[in-house]
């Protein structure tokens, strides 16, 4: 074991599986002693598809059940696996959702370790639906894990690291938060979210010593499985693509076939977490296998001055804004990534 965070203490939620997991385990094998978190004990189920949709799934169900078992675990299976290699750690059970249950959470850290000194958030949820179909039970399932619940933790836990003029917040988001080829608009919304408050609290904390960035992963994991399931049942209207998306013999991709596993997420996450990373804050990067990309901060592209005193009018906006504010133009909605 390594000892970049010794004596450090750190809360990692969604870390009963996937990415959660890998960066709860890289932290501890560094040192820090680990709250492991996910909603309850056992599997949570399939987090997007319906029990009807998986039945829809025929020969290739028990197949996919396969792989979502074997990339199955919760906190208490992680915390094990922790103790396991000489670390620390102790599970949490909980939905962060809850403004209550994630102050437990932090208490948890507190009550058990004495402090709280890094906090990862990667708890999220999923969903798939087009937008004149989404029902609000989805929107409020998706968006109160992101950016609801983000906000619940560092909220409980920020007081503690200005007191010790020390912390880390790292936050999980997705390059979901520039708009989707994927029609799950929900998730958009929470993700953009998770990249707004994950700003505002690096701009505010940044002269207490706490740092807040964001990182988007991609990594294979239930929520990749569940995604190569979903694009073969939801077909047409209901399907999980704005576009479609086929291999080379008119299949549909499998991308966990080709998706890196969480274990090269953990490394940079870790990372960000150390006194190296002091001055990073506010930046958002996308992580995926070897490959580490930070976002450019927006800027004004294009710009429409008017050099007199009297409001624009249309005409003279329709006349100007072609060759000026939308020379080169190419819409999103047009050319999805």
């Amino acid at each position: 074991m390594g000892d970049a965070f010794k004596d450090k203490v750190a809360v990692v939620t969604g870390s009963g599986q996937g990415i959660g997991r890998a960066i709860a385990i890289a932290l501890a094998d560094e040192g820090a002693k680990v709250v492991t978190n996910n909603r309850k004990p056992g599997s949570t189920g399939e987090a997007m598809l319906t029990d009807e949709q998986v039945k829809a799934l025929g020969e290739g169900q028990a197949a996919f059940q396969k792989k979502m078992s074997e990339a199955s675990g919760d906190a208490e299976t992680t915390a094990k696996v922790i103790q396991a290699s000489g670390g620390e750690a102790v599970a949490f059970f909980g939905d962060i959702s809850d403004f209550d249950v994630a102050g437990k959470l932090i208490a948890t850290a507190i009550d058990n370790f004495g402090k709280i000194d890094i906090l990862v958030n990667v708890a999220g949820a999923f969903g798939f639906s087009p937008i004149e179909k989404l029902s609000e039970e989805l929107w409020d399932k998706v968006t109160l894990v992101k950016p609801k619940g983000y906000f619940n933790t560092i909220r409980h836990a920020v007081p503690h690291m200005i007191k010790q003029k020390w912390g880390r917040i790292i936050n999980c988001t997705s390059k979901a938060w520039l708009g989707d080829i994927i029609k799950h608009a929900e998730y958009c919304a929470a993700n953009a979210g998770v990249v707004g408050l994950t700003k505002a609290v690096a701009i505010e904390l940044y002269s207490r010593g706490i740092t807040c960035n964001a990182f988007s992963p991609w990594a294979r994991t239930r929520a990749a499985y569940e995604l190569d399931a979903a694009t073969s049942v939801m077909k047409g209207d209901n399907g999980v693509f704005v576009i479609n998306r086929y291999a080379g013999d008119g299949e549909p991709m499998k991308l966990a076939d080709f998706t890196p596993t969480p274990e090269y997420i953990a490394p940079f996450v870790c990372y960000l977490a150390t006194d190296a990373a002091k001055d990073i804050s506010g930046s958002v990067f996308t992580l995926g296998g070897n490959t580490i990309s930070m976002y450019s901060e927006p800027v004004h592209s294009h710009n429409l001055t008017k050099y007199d005193s009297k409001p624009w009018t249309l005409e003279e906006i329709t006349q100007q804004a072609p060759r000026g504010l939308f020379a080169g133009y190419q819409s999103i909605a047009e050319n999805p990534v």
